[in-house]
């Protein structure tokens, strides 16, 4: 009876183990809102992910319908929050362009827009 108890828990905790070990850092949510239209441009852009970030590969870049750069070129990452600072930009679709390494070392990216006006 022991015998099947043990067999039948530990392919459970295998599993459970594994769905953690294959865990990436993805995008948990961000402020501006993903596809979020805001009344005027916010001063920074903030992101958060669901693992702990290494600050030295992480980055944020953010862009104007015309392609250019719009924040300050710094990010800042504590934890599994990443932030930059924005420069100030009319009305218009912003694009924001994000690559993290995560502290199980894989690295993620991904994109998405925000709008600013009425």
């Amino acid at each position: 009876m022991r015998f099947r108890i043990l067999f039948g828990i530990i392919p459970l905790l295998l599993l459970l183990a594994t769905g953690e070990a294959i865990a990436h850092a993805t995008l948990d949510h961000a402020e501006p809102r993903v596809g979020n239209t805001v009344a005027a441009m916010p001063q920074e852009m903030t992101l958060w992910f669901t693992q702990k970030l290494e600050p030295a590969f992480s980055t944020i870049a953010v862009t104007d319908a015309a392609g250019r750069r719009v924040d300050a070129g710094k990010t800042r990452v504590s934890g599994s929050q990443m932030s930059v600072s924005l420069r100030s930009g009319g009305p218009g679709t912003y694009h924001v362009k994000w690559r993290v390494l995560s502290a199980d070392t894989h690295t993620t990216d991904g994109n998405f827009t925000f709008k600013v006006g009425p």
